[in-house]
């Protein structure tokens, strides 16, 4: 239990307001539920959520001390009172997500919450695998990443030792990653790969593809098929051979063929319809050629997502 006394500056706020800002790790369903449990009050007395404070008012919260710290990537998942999660597979060791579009894997500059790790971590809590209080160090964590516009599988590992194996394998190129994306034209030749290196520019976002080797910039190599082509577009499958930012969006647009809905790299626009770039990691496939410890058991598997939204829209 904490108390707080009321100040000039936060006399006539609502309690409900005023108890989030205190709080800030409290969810707000939470904090509404406690206000009708009379976990929260004002002089003593119970109050309602809009109760308008007075300058002395002391508000007295019976909750968890852990709710009152300040939000940081690492406990920001703590205001997550449902968590929204689209579980793929999953056992003891790991967890595979499909990330919506628009939804942030971790958290950026901006301090923003609500990513899908948060969610990971507060499902896992709920669930009783993952308690941080019991914990000396780890916490579960993504093992791959992809922009926040892309839909798709994103692998989170449960264990420390599954981090570790996932880590080197990603590093060794030992797990296949594929995605789908909708193209402007169509790809010369249907087949191929996408050879370039990769220049990241950090204060305006982006990357920029250079057909020559120069300081700073990194080998991308993207393999790449054509599935389909209608009305002007192509459904193209890429392959990343590595992994860098930005790859598969800033080197088919270099080729001449942006992603449908690319307003970075190409000239689209987001729209309702289609809140991103089209643009999914549909397939993950495990090919672990050398030992992989306790994820042994995953050598040869495949997962993947059925047909994203915007294959279903233009093909």
């Amino acid at each position: 239990m904490k108390e707080f006394t009321v100040n000039r500056n936060d006399a006539g706020q609502r309690l409900d307001r005023f108890a989030g800002k205190a709080a800030p790790l409290l969810p707000e369903a939470l904090l509404q539920k406690y206000i009708r449990l009379k976990r929260l009050k004002v002089n003593g007395k119970a109050a309602k959520r809009d109760a308008r404070l007075c300058e002395g008012d002391v508000v007295a919260m019976y909750i968890g001390d852990e709710f009152f710290e300040r939000p940081t990537e690492e406990n920001s998942w703590r205001r997550v009172n449902v968590p929204r999660l689209k579980v793929v597979y999953e056992d003891e060791n790991i967890l595979l997500a499909d990330k919506s579009a628009g939804v942030l894997c971790h958290a950026g500059d901006g301090g923003e919450w609500n990513t899908l790790i948060d969610h990971i971590k507060a499902y896992l809590y709920k669930k009783g695998e993952w308690d941080p209080t019991r914990e000396n160090s780890f916490a579960p964590a993504l093992a791959n990443r992809i922009d926040r516009n892309t839909q798709g599988l994103v692998i989170a590992a449960k264990t420390a030792e599954a981090l570790r194996v996932l880590d080197e394998k990603i590093r060794d190129r030992e797990i296949g990653k594929f995605y789908l994306a909708a193209v402007h034209g169509t790809m010369d030749p249907p087949e191929g790969e996408l050879t370039g290196f990769i220049f990241k520019d950090a204060k305006l976002g982006r990357v920029y593809v250079r057909q020559k080797p120069e300081p700073g910039a990194k080998k991308a190599v993207t393999r790449y098929r054509t599935l389909k082509v209608k009305g002007g577009l192509s459904l193209v499958e890429c392959e990343l051979l590595t992994g860098r930012t930005h790859q598969i969006r800033a080197q088919l647009a270099a080729a001449g063929h942006p992603l449908v809905g690319d307003g970075k790299y190409g000239t689209d626009k987001a729209s309702p319809a289609l809140p991103g770039q089209a643009l999914c990691s549909y397939r993950l496939r495990f090919d672990f050629r050398t030992d992989a410890g306790s994820l042994n058991y995953l050598k040869g598997r495949e997962f993947r997502l059925p047909n994203p939204s915007f294959v279903e829209k233009y093909f």
